[in-house]
């Protein structure tokens, strides 16, 4: 069946509105929530092996059991994202790390916080792999890389704020406050993020005509303000088609996805072989409890710092560059970090190195890994590379227990530095450019068997809008 609604080039040239506003914020704000749940994680683990309710290995079996949940979430999302729909998924998994958070903050044993920490994490893989996939479907392509960034500046805000209020909290009250407010947030804003629209390129894929166009219509009301819009780009009508997981590993799609799984991958371990760390690192090397988290919101600050950094450059150097790039520079000053000689220099490359990784994660996991699937395989996409990423996550904890015990902190970074060396290497050869192209326009050539899809040129990609 062919549609002639045309959802993507009708939302690419619209003009930011209120619209886009409010989208931004409705995904916004529960990733901010899922951002400050798996961020608590370090200054709560810190003060739990400080107290003796915890061990390292206990921690790090905490740490694993949140991505085996995200890596679950993250798949059951792809697939459900693609199938029932994007607010479908995202509501779903919304609920889900709400109730199991609130759970957490009445667990009588470690054991017992490792099992929500576990349900937590179904619903934490979900909401990143469906918010970050959704809103570039929305969002005209001259601006998706800043957009993008946008929402990564919310969703990384949360790590300031958390590891602020655990400063605040975690000593005087106690780190089961930090789980009552993730979980009463997030159930707040499932009751305000339920009137938020469905993506109209997905409808359109599923055939959905009517819904899409109403949603569209309405989108075109708020943009134009009684004036007249820009008229809509020519492009060949959409054909539904039902798609599978291995889609992603046809001809036309492999290289897109053994890209979208190193960056993945790359990204998590710097995230959950040092960030989470940070407290724990610190602590013990001898600096009290209070102090170490002190640190660490000042490197935290970092967060913001490098969504903020995505937001001015996105658009401007692009993607692949980019990442190629603030990689590099991430290896390096992780290495130094690792040979700090004080706290104060510490302090300021683990800022640097904050601010490099979150610059990543808005170039790399918010913007680039859902540019590189085609509207009808986009979740199932950016789930799979998720799930690389949460196999990451679980190894990660693990690789910083035993390489700390060998070689120190010193030991954990170099390896952390190669990690990032080999991520520049994959994008340096088999990465492409989407930069201020149309969704459309990236998309790999399913339709044709064995192409390697328009995407999968070295085309610069100027602005195809």
């Amino acid at each position: 069946m062919l549609s002639s609604i045309n959802a993507g080039p009708r939302l690419d040239r619209l003009p930011i509105s209120g619209f886009h506003r409010r989208i931004l914020w409705l995904i916004g704000g529960g990733m901010f929530l899922d951002s400050f749940d798996i961020y608590l994680a370090g200054g709560v683990l810190g003060a739990l092996a400080k107290s003796g309710w915890s061990t390292m290995q206990l921690n790090a079996t905490f740490l694993s059991a949140t991505f085996v949940g995200m890596l679950l979430g993250a798949l059951t999302a792809g697939v459900l994202g693609d199938r029932k729909g994007r607010k479908f998924t995202y509501q779903f998994n919304l609920a889900i790390f709400g109730l199991a958070s609130l759970a957490g903050a009445f667990a009588p044993n470690m054991t017992w916080l490792i099992v929500c920490r576990f349900f937590m994490g179904l619903g934490l893989g979900a909401e990143i792999v469906v918010g970050y996939g959704s809103l570039g479907e929305f969002v005209p392509p001259a601006v998706r890389g800043k957009w993008s960034a946008y929402l990564s500046l919310i969703t990384n805000s949360a790590l300031f704020f958390s590891t602020f209020l655990g400063y605040l909290i975690i000593p005087s009250i106690g780190w089961r406050a930090m789980f009552g407010i993730v979980g009463v947030g997030a159930l707040v804003m499932w009751f305000v993020r339920a009137k938020m629209p469905e993506s109209p390129r997905w409808l359109e894929s599923k055939g959905r005509f009517d819904e899409a166009d109403a949603i569209l219509r309405a989108a075109e009301a708020e943009s134009a303000r009684g004036g007249v819009l820009p008229p809509v780009r020519q492009s060949l009508p959409v054909a539904t088609r039902q798609t599978t997981l291995l889609d992603l590993f046809s001809r036309a799609q492999i290289r897109r996805t053994v890209v979208a799984i190193c960056v993945q991958i790359g990204i998590n371990v710097v995230i959950y072989g040092f960030i989470v760390w940070v407290p724990t690192f610190l602590m013990k090397q001898g600096i009290g409890m209070a102090s170490s988290l002190g640190y660490t919101t000042l490197m935290s600050l970092g967060g913001p710092a490098g969504a903020l950094v995505g937001v001015l450059v996105a658009d401007r150097v692009g993607r692949k560059n980019g990442m190629i790039a603030v990689s590099a520079v991430a290896a390096v000053v992780g290495w130094a970090y690792g040979h700090s000689t004080s706290v104060e220099m510490a302090t300021v490359l683990g800022f640097l190195l904050f601010t490099l990784t979150y610059l990543m994660v808005a170039l790399g996991i918010a913007t680039y890994c859902p540019e590189l699937f085609a509207t009808e395989n986009r979740m199932r996409g950016n789930g799979v590379a998720g799930c690389a990423g949460r196999v990451a996550g679980i190894l990660a904890p693990q690789m910083v227990v035993a390489l700390y015990a060998s070689g120190g902190i010193q030991q954990v970074l170099t390896t952390i530095a190669c990690v990032l060396a080999a991520m520049s290497i994959v994008l340096a050869v088999f990465g492409i450019e989407t930069n201020r192209r149309s969704l459309e326009d990236i998309a790999p050539n399913a339709g044709a068997p064995g192409a390697a899809g328009l995407g999968d040129s070295e085309f610069s990609g100027k602005s195809q809008s």
